[in-house]
């Protein structure tokens, strides 16, 4: 059916439904609980927001369609899903949001931004209850690791394209997928498994490399659980300050940020202590486990397992300390993760002990019973490319869970079996220099992630990715900024991002802070 404009639609009521007609739409494997038109600023969220999420100002929504549901895939399925449609001014636009950790939440703020927008959007809580750093659920049900793997994202999204239709008297124009990191996983899974699903995929800091992923963390956690081998994050201000002085001025702009820390050649050697220990020094161990720690998991061959984190931002304050030692041993975010993963989903043991961790056995077990389910690694996008998809990925190169080594590799998996040229006609990688898990760092850390008002292509990836899908408009540079903190934030910094393999240069003259004297040029 031929697209019509959202104001045509509105005034044609013969070819749309009423929002409170759609709790009877028939939908297979899948109940409609409620439908209800919500005022204008009448929303308040039923819950905190998950991991990550961005904040939100509820009162200054649009009246809107509210549809809650529930998807039953399997027999052990409970997915709780809600598809937003704004009651008028609709931009014939459908985005699917994604999950952050093990999920277990709706992102209400990332519906409220969107149908503030104009877009009709869904989200669902993947299949089960619980904060994202929580995977008790999957202790036995398998069919729910399938429902958070892949099923609850397609379920979701087929279901919230016919109460579109329903609603609109009309199928939504094109079709996004926006998420990241356990997101950035359903956004690659979504591109690998259903093409059919999204014209547009925005896939941030993915953790599609899920069971190799989690292996490395729980070997890490076995190494900083020790004493002897825990750095205390008193320490990493040092670390952080020693890989700057090595690496900082490679770009020929000393800004206190890496632009290619993969680049970086750190020898963390030269913090060993010479006399007593304090802050300033690592003893021998806490040496051995930083370079470990940048290594990433080798099985004993040698092969790389999982790649390390890359040096520059280990004493920002969303960096290494929440993330990777904690405030203590056994507290920290990757802790949780690995212990949660392997104790719930792989050994299927409550009680599982880390310390019994052996990396090959234990990665041989976590492949054979969840890589099918978790794993969104096929390089194989012939299907998404041949619907003229568009796919970008974006990381930040000082992300502390997710290495952004990840995501390269996995861009030139794609390229090694599609071909460069072809991956590039559907394709690009953005690398954040400074910036942490999707956001946050030292560097310039916000480019339109989310969906903003008033946002341009040029300064936002989700704008540049809608025009590419429309209009064929590939994306180059995409301005990243860099607020100061504070009620009144201003901007400190912008630079360009540029897709790889290419990064910004700088042209010799003019401010450092000032995005235009740099250039994107091929790496060396």
């Amino acid at each position: 059916m031929r697209f019509l404009p959202s104001a045509l639609l509105l005034a044609t009521p013969a070819l749309a439904a009423t929002c409170e007609s759609l709790a009877g739409a028939k939908l297979a494997n899948a109940s409609i609980q409620s439908a209800q038109t919500v005022a204008a600023g009448d929303f308040t969220p039923p819950q905190a927001p998950p991991l990550g999420a961005p904040p939100a100002d509820y009162k200054k929504l649009p009246a809107f369609c509210r549809v809650q549901g529930v998807l039953e895939p399997s027999s052990d399925s409970h997915i709780e899903f809600e598809v937003w449609l704004p009651a008028s001014g609709w931009n014939g636009r459908y985005v699917g949001l994604g999950n952050g950790g093990f999920a277990g939440a709706t992102d209400y703020a990332g519906l409220a931004g969107a149908v503030a927008q104009g877009y009709a959007a869904s989200d669902s809580d993947a299949g089960h209850k619980a904060i994202a750093i929580d995977a008790r659920w999957a202790l036995g049900h398998p069919e729910k690791v399938a429902d958070f793997g892949y099923r609850a994202v397609h379920e979701t999204a087929v279901k919230a394209k016919a109460l579109i239709a329903a609603f609109y008297g009309n199928r939504a124009r094109k079709s996004y997928f926006s998420s990241c990191s356990d997101g950035g996983r359903e956004a690659l899974m979504e591109a690998q498994r259903y093409p059919a699903d999204y014209d547009g995929i925005l896939a941030g800091a993915p953790a599609n490399d899920w069971t190799h992923l989690l292996a490395n963390a729980a070997e890490e956690m076995q190494m900083l659980g020790d004493p002897e081998k825990y750095i205390p994050p008193s320490k990493l201000p040092a670390i952080q300050a020693a890989t700057l002085a090595t690496c900082d001025a490679q770009d020929g702009v000393e800004d206190g940020i890496i632009n290619d820390p993969s680049r970086c050649r750190f020898d963390p050697s030269v913090l060993l202590c010479k006399d007593a220990e304090s802050d300033s020094c690592l003893t021998a161990p806490q040496v051995a486990s930083l370079q470990r720690l940048y290594a990433g998991a080798r099985d004993s061959t040698g092969k790389t397992i999982f790649p390390g984190r890359l040096p520059g931002a280990e004493a920002a304050p969303d960096t290494w300390g929440p993330w990777v030692t904690g405030a203590k041993p056994d507290t920290s975010l990757m802790h949780a993760f690995g212990t949660q993963y392997f104790g719930n989903m792989v050994f299927e043991d409550a009680a599982w002990d880390y310390h019994t961790f052996q990396l090959e056995r234990a990665l041989r077990v976590a492949d054979d019973k969840t890589e099918r389910a978790l794993n969104a690694t096929d390089p194989n996008l012939k299907r998404f490319r041949a619907r003229k998809g568009k796919l970008i990925v974006y990381h930040g190169w000082n992300d502390p869970a997710i290495s952004a080594l990840s995501s390269v590799n996995y861009f030139r998996s794609v390229e090694s079996a599609m071909g460069a040229r072809q991956t590039t006609d559907f394709f690009r990688l953005y690398l954040a220099p400074g910036m942490s898990h999707c956001g946050g760092g030292p560097g310039p850390n916000v480019f339109g992630q989310s969906l903003t008002p008033g946002a341009d292509p040029e300064h936002s990836v989700s704008k540049a990715l809608e025009r590419w899908v429309e209009s064929g408009v590939a994306p180059n540079q995409i301005i990243a900024t860099k607020y100061s903190a504070g009620p009144n934030p201003s901007v400190e910094r912008t630079r360009p991002l540029c897709p790889y393999p290419q990064g910004a240069s700088y042209k010799g003259s003019g401010s450092t802070d000032d995005a235009a004297n740099f250039a994107c040029v091929e790496s060396k």
